[in-house]
């Protein structure tokens, strides 16, 4: 009985903000991986609520990151639906040698940069999230152009996500961000599937 009474009280003090950015959230994500174009919609559903949120918790790198993503998410939905009458979904491409290096050059100075304004300011974890932020931004990018190892960046990721959010008493995005990590394990075999298919 003292579980249930504790599960209540905790459902009792969830934001229904976090609530609707939660389910948008797992719905994009699973669509992504799934290769359906319709995650894109609920995508930008939410990180619009999600901009709200991070702004809430002083986590300000992730609420910027939100308005990236509002961007790519709009340029994801129009990449993915550029397809030839002979293709049914846009292919599934592969990471390139020279993309690896800019990124990693590109996630080093963003950090730094970041982080070094962020510590001026009320910012939770200035560096942490300044790194997350830039490998969500590569990973987001990779993800709109329909390169497989997006998938692998988001699993990394995610699992430093699920420890700060749980820090920060975001229990509900926590449990959200773990379950990101399975469905960008499903999304990377799926797509790699697909992509094997292309080459044959």
């Amino acid at each position: 009985m003292g579980i249930i009474h504790a599960l209540q009280n905790w459902w009792q003090n969830q934001s229904i903000l976090e609530v609707v950015g939660v389910i948008t959230g797992l719905l994009c994500v699973y669509l992504a991986a799934k290769n359906i174009i319709w995650n894109w919609p609920l995508a930008i559903i939410s990180v619009g609520i999600y901009i709200f949120i991070f702004y809430d918790s002083h986590l300000f790198a992730d609420m910027g990151l939100q308005f990236y993503f509002l961007v790519t998410n709009i340029y994801g939905w129009y990449f993915w639906s550029k397809k030839t009458a002979s293709e049914d979904k846009t292919p599934v491409m592969r990471i390139k040698k020279t993309e690896i290096i800019l990124s990693v050059i590109a996630v080093i100075v963003f950090t730094f940069i970041l982080g070094s304004v962020l510590k001026y300011t009320t910012a939770s974890y200035p560096y942490l999230d300044s790194f997350c932020t830039a490998c969500s931004l590569v990973a987001q990018i990779f993800l709109a152009r329909k390169v497989l190892e997006n998938w692998l960046i988001w699993i990394f990721v995610d699992v430093i996500y699920v420890g700060v959010y749980v820090y920060k008493n975001l229990h509900l995005t926590a449990v959200m961000y773990a379950i990101y990590v399975g469905i960008a394990l499903l999304g990377y075999i799926d797509w790699k599937r697909d992509w094997k298919k292309q080459a044959a």
